[in-house]
């Protein structure tokens, strides 16, 4: 009569930890690719809400830019609709309120405005923009101008 052990072999422990770092490894892929759209989506929504700050800064301005005349690519020109407290721009134009690597540049002129941010989900190559005549869409680079 033959005795036969319990327990798994060698070849059998090996293939099952293989299996598990295979099924985690894919798991990770997902989970970072995750990650990077739901920063994508956090800046498209903060840029969004930029609209509706802009028109009441716009309201009580009669002008995008406010004191500062016009501001080209720098979004903390002070005396400037992009630090603008009363409107809440400030908050929108804040680094700290967007996830890391999604770098804002800021345009505007008495009757124009255009902001835009890399998207740290697309590796910091692809940007969002909205602008004063209503455009929100992607763009390959940051803006360089009021309009998207």
């Amino acid at each position: 009569m033959k005795r036969r052990e319990k327990g798994f072999t060698l070849i059998e422990l090996l293939v099952s930890i293989t299996i598990m770092g295979i099924i985690a490894t894919i798991m990770l892929m997902y989970l970072s690719n995750t990650r990077g759209r739901g920063n994508d989506t956090k800046v498209k929504a903060q840029l969004v809400s930029v609209r509706s700050t802009a028109e009441i800064f716009y309201s009580n301005k009669n002008s995008y830019n406010g004191l500062a005349g016009s501001i080209s690519g720098s979004c903390n020109t002070l005396n400037s609709m992009f630090t603008d407290t009363v409107s809440d721009m400030a908050k929108y134009t804040d680094p700290s309120n967007y996830p890391n690597d999604a770098t804002l540049t800021c345009y505007s002129t008495a009757k124009a405005y255009a902001i835009s941010a890399l998207l740290p989900g697309a590796g910091g190559t692809n940007s969002w923009c909205v602008d004063s005549l209503n455009n929100s869409k992607a763009r390959p680079t940051p803006i360089n101008s009021t309009i998207c």
